[in-house]
């Protein structure tokens, strides 16, 4: 009956043990010691330490609402940005300076609003190129949008009829 008990007893490390391994190498109990050596697991699983090799990463949107932060204000301006600043003009010219900013605090509109049509080139770049770089740029839009998959079948379809009457012709 003692054995079953000391069997089930699944002592995986040495802190479980408490002062009673100090105490028995003090006392020099050398059985006391060799006894409880004898009922630590052996398996190395379990005397290894638990945590994960690779924690958890905690991403942004997680540390955000942990610490009740705000969105991050965005900072390249989208299509409603312009009506927030609108309706923040709005509020200006109808409430003053206050009622604008209290509208800006409730839904704030991005810090940057990049010039529309200069092909992700700044503004004052843009302006810089000749007529021709322009005309380039624009031109390489053009064939980057006639390159369409979805009316490629017909696109050649197409140019096929095309030479085969030239062809008769």
């Amino acid at each position: 009956m003692q054995v079953h008990t000391l069997d089930k007893a699944q002592l995986i490390s040495d802190i479980q043990l408490g002062g009673n391994l100090n105490h028995a190498v003090c006392q020099g109990r050398r059985s006391d010691f060799a006894l409880m050596l004898a009922l630590l697991s052996g398996d190395v699983t379990e005397t290894t330490p638990h945590d994960p090799t690779h924690p958890e990463k905690l991403t942004e949107a997680h540390l955000r609402n942990a610490f009740n932060l705000p969105e991050p204000m965005r900072l390249i301006a989208e299509e409603k940005d312009y009506e927030l600043c609108g309706s923040q003009a709005h509020a200006f010219h109808k409430g003053g300076l206050a009622s604008a900013r209290l509208n800006y605090c409730v839904t704030p509109s991005a810090l940057h609003f990049p010039a529309s049509g200069t092909h992700n080139l700044g503004e004052d770049i843009y302006h810089n190129l000749s007529g021709h770089q322009r005309r380039q740029l624009d031109s390489e839009n053009d064939k980057t949008t006639a390159l369409d998959p979805v009316n490629l079948y017909n696109q050649l379809v197409t140019a096929k009829r095309y030479n085969e009457l030239l062809a008769y012709a």
